[in-house]
């Protein structure tokens, strides 16, 4: 039964009785039949094309958890874990319009370190999880964002051309992190990934700060790690199917 159900939402909440026997490995009679209990009890549903779907009562249930979950509560503990795990500063931000802004962030203990104040607030395209932000919402947003923001220079390796920010905000999507490469400030470096919720939506933005000499290339699989957590926390399900193979 949680096979299927993992199934389901793996596919993006809908799924075929042929590809849910087939991700979990049970004989299609079996996963019918224990389907057809699965709809007796509201937990799951069938639509209109006969695929199956989550049914009103797990919506439900999700919904009331959905309702209590908080994403720095969520998120903290695992904020401190990095930021033990790597000796830096952690940060995690929201966006507001054409913005980062910082809601919570786990301080390094080094004497020289970089500090964000919590509230406080940076342009989109001078931040990694800014740049991953832009390239999740196409090609169109960044033209949009570049007009209204003039992409202006915060320090000499400030991106400003809208060309040149699409193409490493896109590469940065598909590697699944970005890098700030003291742009928004000289000498201070940052990597980024995005969370995302129960919907695939895009909720938050992880980030690693520090000087940019002691930056280690470690630190992205333990950055992407930290958001992975996080986001399952907040919901998240990952395909264990790609898009090829369905």
């Amino acid at each position: 039964m949680v096979a299927l159900l993992d199934a389901i939402a793996a596919n993006h909440g809908t799924a075929s009785l042929k590809y849910l026997s087939a991700d979990t490995g049970l004989h299609t009679s079996t996963a019918f039949r224990i389907l057809a209990a699965l709809q007796i009890h509201g937990l799951v549903e069938r639509d209109g094309n006969g695929a199956y779907c989550y049914g009103p009562k797990l919506r439900a249930y999700s919904n009331r958890v959905r309702v209590g979950t908080d994403l720095r509560t969520e998120a903290l503990p695992i904020l401190n874990q990095l930021r033990d795990d790597t000796g830096e500063t952690v940060n995690l931000t929201v966006r507001e319009g054409d913005e980062v802004v910082y809601m919570e962030r786990a301080l390094s203990n080094r004497m020289m370190r970089v500090e964000q104040v919590i509230g406080s607030r940076a342009p989109l395209h001078v931040t990694a999880v800014g740049k991953l932000m832009l390239a999740e919402n196409g090609r169109q947003a960044f033209i949009d964002y570049a007009e209204r923001s003039g992409l202006p220079r915060y320090s000499p390796n400030t991106i400003t051309d809208v060309n040149q920010l699409i193409d490493e905000a896109n590469e940065a999507l598909a590697n699944g992190f970005a890098r700030d490469n003291e742009e928004a400030e000289l000498g201070v470096a940052c990597i980024g990934v995005l969370i995302r919720d129960a919907n695939n939506a895009v909720v938050a933005g992880l980030s690693i700060s520090a000087p940019r000499e002691r930056h280690q290339s470690h630190w992205v699989d333990l950055l992407k790690e930290a958001g992975k957590r996080i986001s399952v926390r907040m919901g998240y399900v990952e395909s264990s199917i790609s898009q090829s193979d369905k």
